[in-house]
């Protein structure tokens, strides 16, 4: 992992270029599956000891900067971003009436860790890259994560269950 916005959409270039594995994984790269990829560029420290909350609140500064300088460059390769709220994803994943309607991947992992993606669908049609940042639970870190996926790009917010 890097702070330099350069060496972020150099790895961002490499895993477009990937291409997707055969099946589930996960190492020090990234998580990948049949159709997607997700790759950490910033991981902060843990927070276990932080009983004032302020590494969080530094930890959550510079991964927003590390956001919007990427952001910012995606933006001018490919146009303003649209949002998705994972938040309804994670919601819907867990409703008890509706069993079995957990998100596509890599939704429903990047769900588990933030409540809003940045999607911008790729030129050529058929694959989206998206950015988020979040945190899986307090005393976890601030991770600032890229995904790039074939099919079309997520629902601003998820689909109602069929029924």
């Amino acid at each position: 992992m890097t702070d330099d916005p350069a060496a972020h959409l150099a790895a961002l270039d490499d895993l477009l270029a990937r291409p997707y594995p055969a099946a589930e994984t996960g190492d020090a790269t990234g998580y990948g599956g049949p159709g997607w990829w997700v790759q950490d560029l910033y991981v902060s420290g843990e927070f276990w000891d932080d009983e004032d909350g302020e590494a969080l609140q530094r930890a959550d500064e510079e991964a927003a900067g590390h956001f919007d300088a990427l952001a910012r460059a995606l933006t001018a390769r490919w146009g303003e971003p649209f949002t998705v709220d994972l938040w309804s994803y994670l919601v819907a994943s867990f409703d008890g009436e509706q069993p079995g309607r957990e998100a596509p991947e890599p939704i429903g992992l990047l769900s588990g860790r933030a409540t809003v993606l940045h999607v911008w669908p790729l030129p050529g049609g058929g694959r989206w890259l998206g950015l988020a940042v979040g945190q899986e639970d307090k005393e976890l870190p601030v991770v600032l994560s890229v995904a790039v996926a074939a099919g079309p790009a997520p629902a601003p917010v998820a689909p109602p269950a069929a029924g």
